[in-house]
C-alpha cells in the first residue's frame, strides 16, 4: 500500500509557491525567503508577477520586502503590520539614519545592538554605520507601494515621517558614490579579456560575458544573467571595405528597467563579441534557454542561469587575475565604462544612448562630462 503523502508545512508550501514565480523572479534564497515572508507577502508577489511588473522591479521589491520583514521581526518581535502605523515607520528611520558622533556618547542612539546583530547574522547587514539615505527612501517607497497593492493606506505621507527623514539626513551626511568606483573602459576591458585566453569553458563563458555586456551598450548584470537564446536573432553580416564581412546579432531586450513590455527594445552586436558569444554557446551546447550558466567543478554546464551577483563576482575575479584592485570595480562599471569609452572616442551622445538604451540624457551625459572635463579647456584657463 502506498504511503500517504505528508502535508506540507506553511514554510514548505510558501517555498513551493515561490518556485512557481521563479521563472519571472529568480530567487536564490528561496528557503530563507519562505521563512521570513508571510502567506500574504507571497500572494502579493504572485499578484505583481501576474500584473506583468518588470523583473528588476520585482527583484527590488522582493529584496526590500524580505529586509523589512527581517527588520520587523528583529525590532518588534512580530511580522510587519499592514498598514504600518506611523510609530513603526519612525522607528525604521531612527534605526537606519543616525548620527555616528551621537552614537559615540549614546549607545542607545541608532539601531539597537540586538537588532543589528540579528540582521547581520542573517546576512542583511554588512557595512557598519547608518544606511545611505537613498536606500532608506527606496525601502520606504517600496513599503508604500506594497501597502497600496494590498488595498491599504499607510502613514508614508505624514509630516512627522517627512520631517524625521529630513532631520536624520542632516545628522548623518553621506557622500554619494558611484556603484562602481572605476569605469570599465576599453583599456581595462582589454586587461580583463587577457585573463580569458584559453579555450576552457570558464574562459569562453567569461570572455563572452564581458564582451557582450560591454559591446551591447553596457548591459545591466541582471540583463546579462537573464539573457536567453530565444532573445538572439542572427542579422545579415556587416560589409567592411578591404576585409571580410563582420557577423551581426540582435538582442531583443523585452522589458527593461526603463521600458515597458510593449516595446521591442533592440541592441546589436557586431564582430568580435558575436564570435565570442557563438564560441561559448557552441562549446557549452546551448541551443535554447539561458545563455550564461554556472559551470560545475568538473566542467559540467548547469541548466540554470547565472544569478546577477555571479556576473559581478566574475568581473571582480577577472580584475584580480589582471592585477587590478577588485574592490574598485563592479558590474555597473561596464555600463558607465561603455559611455565613458564612447565619449573618449568621440561618438555622439545620441548614438551611444541608442545602444545603451539610457532614457535620461542627464544621466548619460554625466559620463561624457566626467570623461572630458579633466582635460578640457575649462580646466586649463591658467
Amino acid at each position: 500500500m502506498a504511503k500517504a503523502k505528508t502535508s506540507l508545512t506553511a514554510v514548505e508550501r510558501r517555498a513551493e509557491e515561490l518556485d512557481t514565480i521563479a521563472a519571472v523572479l529568480p530567487i536564490e534564497r528561496r528557503d530563507e525567503l519562505a521563512e521570513l515572508l508571510t502567506d500574504q507577502d507571497v500572494e502579493t508577489l504572485r499578484h505583481l508577477v501576474n500584473q506583468g511588473m518588470g523583473d528588476n522591479t520585482l527583484r527590488a521589491l522582493t529584496s526590500d520586502l524580505t529586509y523589512l520583514e527581517a527588520w520587523g521581526l528583529a525590532a518588534t518581535g512580530r511580522s510587519l503590520p499592514w498598514p504600518a502605523p506611523e510609530a513603526v515607520l519612525l522607528k525604521f528611520v531612527a534605526h537606519h539614519l543616525w548620527d555616528p558622533l551621537q552614537r559615540e556618547t549614546d549607545a542607545d542612539h541608532g539601531m539597537p545592538a540586538d537588532v543589528d546583530e540579528s540582521l547581520r547574522s542573517q546576512g542583511f547587514l554588512k557595512s557598519v554605520g547608518p544606511h545611505a539615505p537613498a536606500t532608506v527612501r527606496r525601502r520606504l517607497a517600496n513599503w508604500s507601494t506594497l501597502t497600496r497593492w494590498r488595498g491599504l493606506d499607510g502613514a508614508f505621507a505624514s509630516p512627522a515621517l517627512k520631517s524625521a527623514i529630513r532631520l536624520a539626513m542632516r545628522a548623518a551626511p553621506r557622500q554619494r558614490l558611484r556603484k562602481s568606483a572605476k569605469a570599465v573602459t576599453g583599456d581595462v576591458l582589454a586587461k580583463l579579456l587577457a585573463t580569458c585566453a584559453t579555450d576552457s569553458l570558464r574562459d569562453l563563458r567569461d570572455r563572452a560575458i564581458l564582451m557582450v555586456a560591454f559591446a551591447s551598450g553596457g548591459r545591466r548584470r541582471s540583463e546579462i544573467a537573464g539573457l536567453r537564446r530565444e532573445q538572439l536573432t542572427v542579422e545579415p553580416p556587416i560589409p567592411v571595405e578591404n576585409s571580410g564581412p563582420l557577423p551581426s546579432l540582435a538582442i531583443h531586450l523585452g522589458r527593461t528597467k526603463t521600458s515597458s513590455g510593449e516595446q521591442d527594445e533592440l541592441v546589436y552586436l557586431t564582430g568580435r563579441p558575436v564570435e565570442a558569444l557563438n564560441a561559448w554557446m557552441v562549446a557549452a551546447k546551448i541551443e535554447s534557454g539561458s545563455v550564461f550558466r554556472a559551470i560545475g567543478r568538473w566542467g559540467t554546464v548547469s541548466r540554470r542561469a547565472l544569478d546577477p551577483q555571479s556576473v559581478n563576482a566574475i568581473l571582480k575575479q577577472r580584475a584580480e587575475m589582471a592585477g587590478l584592485e577588485p574592490g574598485e570595480f563592479s558590474a555597473h562599471g561596464i555600463r558607465s565604462g561603455y559611455l565613458t569609452e564612447a565619449a573618449n572616442r568621440g561618438i555622439p551622445l545620441p548614438e551611444a544612448m541608442e545602444q545603451s538604451r539610457h532614457r535620461s540624457v542627464q544621466q548619460a551625459s554625466s559620463y561624457y562630462n566626467n570623461a572630458t572635463r579633466r582635460s578640457g579647456r575649462a580646466a586649463r584657463l591658467l
